[in-house]
């Protein structure tokens, strides 16, 4: 059987995190692999984004991930970003998770978002897997999850 996260759209069933942490205004939440040096890099743009307050965060690692009463089939490796959207219900991932961010940051990155959906996306999730595969030899693998500063402490979720 085919895995559900190779379509790139997973239809999630009323996602409900309980956590004292988790901002009820229901913001798009950013799943990343807390200890890959790519996906820290990737975040952190995101972060030091001006329109980086639209999203929170949170590691795929962390309890609000396995708080998800509706859990996509993650892999086993955690190569996937993911995205949960509250507005559609939807979790993206891979390559349709990326272009989910780029559009909701504007600007240069929306441009890039366009350009990439005219890609199919059983290659731009090809190309995704690559990436994924090599990730820790080139960009490294941390031994902790990423730590965020005094003034990001509000976009991140446990």
């Amino acid at each position: 059987m085919k895995n559900p996260l190779d379509r790139g759209v997973i239809r999630a069933k009323g996602l409900r995190v309980d956590s004292a942490s988790y901002d009820p205004s229901l913001r798009p939440i950013i799943f990343f692999d807390g200890y890959c040096g790519l996906c820290d890099r990737f975040v952190s743009r995101v972060v030091a984004h001006p329109r980086a307050g639209g999203f929170r965060f949170a590691p795929l690692q962390g309890d609000t991930f396995r708080a998800l009463p509706e859990k996509p089939p993650a892999p086993s490796n955690m190569d996937s970003l993911l995205v949960y959207d509250p507005d559609s219900g939807r979790i993206y991932c891979r390559s349709d998770a990326t272009i989910f961010i780029l559009s909701r940051l504007g600007g240069g990155s929306a441009f890039l978002a366009a350009m990439l959906r005219c890609i199919p996306a059983f290659l731009r999730n090809a190309g995704y897997r690559m990436v994924a595969a090599s990730r820790y030899r080139f960009f490294g693998k941390r031994d902790t999850c990423r730590l965020p500063a005094p003034s990001e402490r509000a976009l991140f979720l446990p």
